[in-house]
């Protein structure tokens, strides 16, 4: 697809938006709009102002169910021409032949060798293995390595690694392992051109590898329709301690659905909900995103350089 190094921006929504997707493009990466869960066309009109005339692939990546409520978004994305499309959490796989029929290639998260299969029997060109360290939603099935292990057993189709790869040894070694390249979120949030706000990147900043939890919480808090087997990992706040495990009492509960929305429009880093996957402890401060992947690369491909290590 034109990109001068196998790495990609996760498309996370409201963190990746056309200034990071740009930024990645340019430092010779490709760059990923994302529309999550608040995905619609007036927002990926929005960012891609940025991608057009960059010199380098770009890429849209949707979420399954928001594409199912507002169609036209699928629609408006293929229209942009980007590289690659991206849409993820849904069964239905029917989206795949237009996206190709277009000649862009269609990229998907899968969880299993099995949604591998399914995937490529669809059309899918390139499968994302997630594996549950990685930050924002996703399915809870498996660690990255086995997960990419069992989804390089059933592709013959380009593999990306994603979930907790932030450090130039663990990129090594999903490149070590087989993987086309990487699919890049939590060490790429905090970056000069990410959307987050700065009380969100502090959270980042500040956090530690253990400070993230798995949970659904939010989604229930927020009434957002996410399939029960896609939980969030999320930094983990004193909404998550006393929700988690306790969603039904939650969707039953007004009142603290609508503190939670008060505490999220006033942009509280102790309530609000911020993606971030195992990696994020190595997070240490903000830098542009060239920066990052620079380092990431080039130490990785330092690591293959000096072969498999034996033990």
């Amino acid at each position: 697809m034109g990109a001068r190094i196998p790495l990609v921006n996760a498309p996370m929504g409201a963190v990746a938006g056309g200034r990071l997707a740009a930024a990645v493009t340019a430092a010779g990466g490709l760059g990923m709009i994302g529309m999550g869960s608040a995905g619609s066309v007036a927002a990926l009109e929005r960012e891609l102002p940025h991608v057009r005339g960059i010199d380098g692939p770009f890429g849209i990546g949707l979420v399954d169910w928001v594409v199912a409520a507002e169609p036209e978004l699928l629609e408006v994305a293929i229209a942009a021409r980007p590289a690659l499309i991206s849409v993820s959490f849904g069964t239905d796989l029917g989206w795949a032949t237009r996206v190709t029929d277009a000649g862009i290639v269609a990229a998907t998260q899968v969880y299993s060798a099995q949604d591998a299969r399914r995937a490529q029997d669809a059309g899918v060109g390139v499968l994302v293995a997630r594996g549950v360290e990685g930050g924002g939603h996703g399915a809870v099935t498996a660690t990255l390595l086995p997960l990419l292990e069992a989804v390089l057993n059933a592709a013959s189709v380009p593999v990306l690694a994603a979930g907790g790869i932030g450090a130039s040894s663990s990129l090594a070694a999903v490149l070590r392992a087989g993987a086309t390249g990487a699919w890049l979120g939590t060490c790429l949030a905090a970056c000069a051109e990410s959307l987050l706000s700065e009380p969100d990147r502090r959270a980042l900043l500040a956090a530690r590898g253990e400070d993230t939890v798995l949970t659904r919480a939010y989604d229930v808090g927020m009434e957002l329709p996410w399939p029960a087997r896609f939980p969030a990992r999320v930094l983990r706040t004193e909404f998550t301690d006393r929700w988690t495990g306790r969603e039904d009492e939650l969707a039953a509960d007004r009142s603290a659905r609508a503190a939670l929305a008060a505490a999220i429009a006033a942009d509280d880093p102790a309530v609000t909900p911020i993606d971030a996957g195992q990696g994020v402890g190595l997070i240490t401060t903000v830098e542009p995103a060239a920066r990052v992947l620079h380092r990431l690369w080039s130490g990785a491909t330092a690591h293959l350089a000096d072969g498999p290590v034996d033990g």
